[in-house]
């Protein structure tokens, strides 16, 4: 696994800590709504400004990566589209060579 690999994973893993963790405060809460509500809203402010560096660098190599898929499908799209009319090119001369052929 290369390290840009690495950092996204670890991306996607504090990510879904941090959901997670919301998902149980909420479910485990013993106060009101009103209360978990401000306190999820303060746990998610202060993680979102205590991480946002974080963030923005791995959603940077996320969409670097999937830039690099694109590109990379994109020439394996056009390499097998040139070989199908390659070999419709070859079948036509072929036709027409057997078209024209008097043996």
């Amino acid at each position: 696994m290369s390290k840009e690999d690495s950092s996204i994973c670890f991306g996607v893993g504090l990510l879904m800590g941090v959901i997670g963790g919301v998902i149980a405060a909420v479910l485990y809460a013993p106060k009101s709504g009103e209360e978990t509500r401000k306190d999820v809203e303060e746990v998610i402010t202060d993680i979102a400004q205590k991480y946002t560096p974080e963030i923005k660098q791995a959603k940077r190599q996320a969409l670097n990566s999937i830039d690099v898929m694109r590109y990379r499908l994109e020439e394996q799209y056009n390499k097998i589209n040139e070989s199908i009319k390659a070999k419709q090119i070859a079948k036509a001369k072929e036709k027409e060579s057997n078209e024209y052929d008097v043996n």
